[in-house]
């Protein structure tokens, strides 16, 4: 019995879709990712008869896309590429008739391939409007009380939304929204909102016209009944094509169970009547997309529903993940010892056993919780019988067919000491003139030492801990018989048994190829030299012998003999370097590139023409062979450096496999990748390439079509569906696989189709093995000089790593072009040199290198971009906001180019490889600096290069400097004669720093670039502007800085403003406190100018010579007799040039009182004075009072004594200090006695 599948069981998977909803959050689930769907809807020019014009529209979700598809009963399509990526298209439908109404839906082209579909739109018959669509929208709020919201869409805009629930005439709700969708919110959702509802639509002006009702939603409130027990049978881990039984079982008979997987729960709604109170559901043949979490529940007639089931979780698999085995603390164990087997499983609640090789049965049983870091298989007490190969492999209950992958196995050895070691000699056992052997411990486990000993030295001990030595044979002390040993971190007191002796040996007289090669090339040399100076000797003797006098023909003779001597002398110098360690780069010359084009894409076979491109400019003819030997044509390149090779209409006996190379001066290139073609109505074969995979790292699958506009499809081998598509991009495509693991090995295929249906499909592509190996780490990869390079250099690729012995392999553009031999590597080298001798234009490019030992390859390196300048015109280099910044600032430079799509790069003078790399996609680009410091200054230039043509690049640009300045006390920066200067005139500037042997720079405010350079050998530099003009007046002032590093700068001098022109700017004139005179008081006239040393004159109105002089400005005016009235103005002359005078300022005018008193009367002063009028008025009355009394008080006092006179005069003092407020005669009396000399 098979399952029912979902499309069958569409009402009943409305009805449970609310349940769902509402109890995910309360199974621990996340919210379920759905596919996101294009969204489809009609607009008309007739709202009260849509049917009049139809236009049909169809929406992306969330992005742009180029191109839209729209369907119409599954089986007519009709495609909109519009001009630019967009979120929307139209498609026009016109008038609707029988011939147009149908089912839409449309897609949209995304990275990956087609959309979901969107939702079916139905056009019926003229006169109707569309069928409205009815589905449910949960919130994140649990049972109890779940929030609903049921989704109406009616296809058209400005409709009215009429929600009805079975067995009521009057509708639930209606509304009128803006779009095309209305939303009914159901909140907490109870017994009595269960129910059967449709929606309805109708137009707002033509009540009358309604739409078809939509297909009925039945809502129902979960979680009446207790929830079932899920379990599988045989078990919940399963082979693909195997049998799989799920029982749902429930405490209440005659209920209809339902099962559900929770990763696609729309498409696997499964319903099975019960047998009694479970019910059954069966997987005929599993397949891997069955794999998932499943939960049931159950319902009565009423639909009722029960609480979910605890989640199950179905495995589906073919190979269940590698074991590892590892001993701990080693696999070397003494006896009596106890040790322990730790088996890291990767499948939760699968159990795991420990089996020994040569026993049938399990020796150990972990259970199917999931394993822990810590839970390991232990062996106490290990004994001579527990020696032996162990492995660990995953324990099922249940029998089924999943593959199990090969266990890593480990050999454990129960010793009373630890076993022999083995000993080898790299690269071999006989020394070589120089040279020294490396002699290998060996042993398969980790060991703490090694030690070397040597027979015939009993005192000889070496240590190592990565087991290698290294052993030279200087004066022949190095033959002899060498043994070895170790022990190991659990036991460092034992040592293991001596290795087998290993006998080292002197060479055989000398008879290496090395040595006879360097002795013949001496030899030969020194018999050269010999030979000349012998004739020299004979044509002096014959010359004396046949008396001739001729002094130059003796001159010249022994000229010539003495040039080949000194010749010889410079190769018998040389000689000892005929064999170096650098690997000279043979260029080879660049694959070229084959593909093919046609004028039918539909069927391409009826016109093919293949087409063959070389990357290097000198190429002057291609040839294109057939499977291998066959000769086709031979063909001239143009000024694309390609040719063309048609071959018409396929037929048999094109049948067969086509590759092309390309032939320069003196060489020929490898031949290209080979196109197949396999049939004569069969797409070209692709071809399927990778670099190896690294676990956890990013990997492209590149798949190369050989036709533009075609799509391509990845196939996995065991996988029916396709991996990943892509759409029309070119000749090829990358499939990209993020993170590579464990799961992503295997076969992997590709094939080509075109864009358009009928599809017309290639054959696939030879499999690609994807296996994720063991790998050496990557290797230091670099160049000795700069990468960025002009023709003719001499460049030199270093790669390295720490391990030892090592071939090493170069690539360019990722094919391989030298290889190191490890025959002339010394012992122990750890290093490869590649030279390339003169860099031409094609020899840049994308290089990088690897390594290997045997069987084990390294990841490969990092790629250094080898960019070959002066092909393109140089670019231009801009620091914004300037080249002398502040430290903590932020400086952009931006590098101008004159091509579109090139890559840039730039330079620091100092740095060997370019500081940063931009991609731009026009003709220039930004380089940042954020808070820059005192590193950063120094020279930078930019370059830019094309990516495609083997990184042919421009000239570098004009250099810029940038410097930080602040770090420096800053200098002074003087004008000679002075900042005012006439035009065409010489000036001088003398900038003075605080440290000798720098490199001084004068600035210009508003100029990019410094206007002069100076390294003088003193403290000051001077800058002369002979002649100088208008467009030289400004603000200038001036750097220094180290000229080495850290190229530190001081902070800028004060600025120094320049006037070039015949009259100085004139000055400014204020008054002080105020233009108007008070009586008595002056007004300060204060005149400023705009340069220091200067001298200023005052200037009056009415006056034919200046009032005054003053050297600081300030002039003091008064207003006697009114003189000081009047408009002043003021100028300036240079102390330096006492002929030239300023323009004078802006008049001021200085304003007196209107009569002595007017101005100075006011209501205060009034009141004043009138109070001080009436206090002295006052004042001469009471004197005058106090006078005519005078004579009498003068005659009383004569008539007494001494005494009395004494006692008034206290008592008048007396009363003098209380100081009453009351005036008596009497009192007035008294003080005026006081105050007259008293008589003694």
């Amino acid at each position: 019995m098979t399952l029912n599948r979902p499309r069958e069981q569409s009402t009943m998977l409305q009805t449970f879709t609310v349940l769902l909803f509402c109890f995910r959050l309360s199974l621990g689930m996340t919210s379920i990712v759905m596919h996101s769907q294009p969204e489809l809807w009609i607009e008309t020019n007739y709202p009260q008869a849509p049917w009049e014009n139809i236009t049909l529209f169809c929406k992306s979700p969330s992005r742009i896309s180029s191109k839209f598809l729209l369907l119409k009963d599954k089986t007519q399509m009709t495609w909109i590429r519009p001009s630019s990526k967009t979120f929307q298209v139209s498609f026009p439908i016109g008038a609707l008739t029988k011939y147009n109404a149908g089912l839409y839906r449309c897609c949209y082209w995304k990275e990956t391939g087609w959309s979901e579909p969107s939702k079916v739109l139905e056009l019926e018959a003229p006169g109707q409007l569309p069928k409205p669509i009815f589905w449910i929208q949960a919130e994140t709020s649990p049972l109890p009380g779940c929030n609903v919201n049921i989704l109406c869409h009616g296809w058209l805009q400005d409709l009215v939304f009429m929600l009805f629930k079975e067995g009521y005439a009057e509708p639930a709700d209606y509304q009128i929204p803006t779009g095309t969708v209305a939303i009914f919110s159901i909140a907490n959702m109870t017994p009595e909102s269960e129910g059967v509802y449709i929606c309805c639509t109708h137009i707002q002006m033509i009540p009358t016209l309604w739409s078809e009702p939509s297909n009925p939603l039945k809502l129902i409130v979960a979680g009446l009944y207790p929830k079932p027990t899920l379990t599988a049978y045989p078990g919940p881990i399963m082979a693909t094509g195997e049998s799989l039984n799920l029982r749902c079982q429930g405490p209440i008979y005659g209920m209809t169970f339902a099962l559900i997987r929770l990763e696609d729960f729309e498409k696997s709604f499964y319903r099975r009547r019960p047998i009694k109170n479970e019910a059954y559901f069966f997987f005929q043949a599993l397949k891997i997309h069955d794999a998932g979490h499943y939960l049931c529940f159950y319902y009565d007639g009423s639909n009722r529903g029960s609480l979910f089931s605890d989640i199950l979780k179905i495995w589906v698999t073919d190979t269940f993940p590698k074991t590892w085995l590892l001993a701990q603390p080693s696999p070397v164990v003494q006896i009596g010892q106890n040790m322990s087997l730790w088996c890291p499983g990767q499948v939760d609640g699968v159990g795991l056993a420990l089996y020994k090789k040569g026993e049938d049965k399990t020796l150990q049983l972990l259970d199917t919780t999931p394993i822990h870091d810590n839970e390991s298989f232990f062996l106490n007490n290990v004994t001579y019988s527990d020696a032996g190969v162990y492995s660990c492999h995953y324990l099922l209950s249940w029998k089924n067919s999943i593959r199990m992958t090969s266990h890593n196995t480990v050999e454990l050895m129960a010793v009373d000491k630890l076993p022999e070691p083995s000993l080898s000699a790299w690269p071999s056992i006989m020394f070589k003139l120089g040279n020294a052997i490396t002699l290998q411990c060996r042993v398969s486990y980790p060991v703490l030492e090694f030690s070397l000993e040597w027979e015939e030295r009993a005192t000889f001990q070496k240590f190592s801990v990565d087991r290698d030595f290294t052993i030279s044979n200087a004066e022949g002390k190095g033959t002899g018989t060498y043994s070895c040993s170790y022990h190991i971190e659990a036991h460092p007191s034992i040592w293991s048994y001596r290795s087998e002796f290993l006998k080292l040996m002197g060479p055989a007289g000398f008879l290496t190829w090395n040595y006879v090669l360097n002795e013949a090339i001496r030899l030969s040399l020194i018999m050269l030299l010999v030979a000349l100076l012998l004739v020299v000797l004979w044509i002096r003797w014959k010359f004396r012998r046949l008396r001739i006098r001729e002094a130059w023909l003796l001159g010249t003779a022994q000229g010539v003999t003495m040039l080949f001597i000194v010749t010889a002398l410079l190769c018998c110098g040389l000689c000892n370097g005929v064999l170096t360690e650098e690997t000279e780069i043979i260029m080879p010359t660049p694959k070229p590139e084959l593909w093919a084009e046609t004028n039918f894409p539909l069927a391409p076979w009826k016109n093919l023409t293949l087409w063959c491109r070389s990357p290097s400019g000198s190429t002057k003819e291609f040839v294109l062979l057939k499977d291998e030997t066959g000769w086709i044509a031979t063909r001239p390149a143009s000024e694309q450096v390609r040719a063309a090779f048609p071959l018409g209409v396929l037929t048999q006996s094109h049948i067969g496999s086509y590759h092309c190379h390309s032939w320069e001066e003196m060489a020929v290139s490898e031949p290209s990748e080979a196109l197949e073609l396999v049939g004569t109505d069969i797409l070209p074969k692709p071809v399927i390439s990778a670099s190896p995979p690294i676990r956890g790292q990013k990997l492209q699958i590149r798949c190369k079509g050989w036709l533009a506009g075609m799509e391509f499809v990845l196939y996995k081998e065991g996988v029916q569906e396709p991996v990943q598509q892509l759409g029309a991009i070119g000749r090829e495509a990358f499939f990209t696989i993020q993170r590579m693991e464990a799961k992503d090995e295997g076969n992997y295929s590709c094939r080509t189709h075109t864009e358009k249906r009928p599809f017309k499909w290639s054959e696939p592509s030879e499999p690609l093995e994807l296996v994720i190996k063991e790998m050496y780490p990557k290797p230091f990869f670099k160049t000795w000089a700069s990468p960025v390079v002009t023709p003719g250099a001499r460049v030199t690729f270093n790669c390295s790593t720490p391990h030892q012995h090592m071939t090493f392999i170069l690539y360019k553009d990722g094919n391989e072009i030298a290889s190191s031999d490890r025959s002339w590597a010394s012992p122990g080298a750890s290093a490869a040199h590649f030279l390339i001798i003169s860099v031409g234009a094609d020899d840049g490019g994308n290089y990088s290198c690897r390594y290997y030992d045997f069987v084990i390859w390294s990841e490969p390196s990092d790629t250094v971009e080898l960019v070959v300048t002066e092909y393109y015109p140089q670019p231009t280099l801009v620091a914004q906001p300037g080249p002398v910044v502040l430290p903590g600032k932020n400086v952009t430079l931006h590098c101008q180019g004159a091509f579109l799509g090139m890559r840039f790069a730039l330079l620091h003078e100092g740095n060997q490889i370019p500081l940063q790399f931009q991609s731009p996609s026009g003709n220039s680009t930004d380089f940042f600096f954020h808070t820059i410091g005192a590193e950063d200054s120094g020279n930078y230039s930019c370059v830019y290069y094309e990516t495609t043509m083997s990184n042919r690049g421009s000239h570098l640009s004009k250099p810029i400097t940038i410097w930080v300045t602040g770090l420096l006390l800053k200098p002074s920066l003087l004008a000679l004669p002075g900042p005012i200067v006439a035009p065409g005139e010489n000036m001088t500037f003398q900038c003075q720093g605080e440290l000798p042997d720098s490199t001084f720079v004068l600035l210009k405010e508003g100029t990019q670039e410094p206007l002069e350079q100076q390294k003088p050998s003193g403290f000051r530099a001077d800058f002369w502007m002979p002649a100088v003009r208008g467009q030289d007046s400004g603000i200038y002032s001036c750097v220094y800085y180290l000229n080495s590093a850290p190229f530190a700068a001081s902070n800028h001098s004060d600025f120094l403003e320049i006037w070039v022109t015949d009259k100085p700017p004139k000055p400014s004139l204020s008054a002080w406190p105020s233009t108007v005179f008070k009586l008595g008081k002056d007004i300060t006239l204060q005149c400023r100018g705009p340069l220091p040393g200067v001298e200023f004159v005052l200037e009056h109105d009415g006056e034919e010579a200046p009032q005054q002089f003053s050297e600081d400005g300030d002039f003091v005016i008064n207003n006697v007799e009114g003189k000081g009235i009047g408009n002043y103005s003021c100028s300036y002359r240079l102390q330096a040039y006492p002929d030239i005078w300023s323009e004078p300022s802006d008049a001021l005018e200085l304003l007196g009182a209107a009569g002595p008193a007017a101005q100075e009367c006011t209501v205060g002063n009034i009141v004043r004075s009138s109070l001080i009028v009436v206090v002295v008025v006052a004042l001469g009355v009471v004197l005058a009072i106090e006078w005519r009394k005078w004579p009498r008080l003068r005659t009383r006092d004569s008539e007494t004594d001494g005494r009395d006179q004494t006692i008034a005069l206290e008592e008048c003092n007396q009363g003098g200090e209380r100081g009453t407020n009351t005036r008596s005669p009497s009192s007035v009396s008294q003080e005026t006695s006081v105050e007259l000399p008293v008589p003694i």
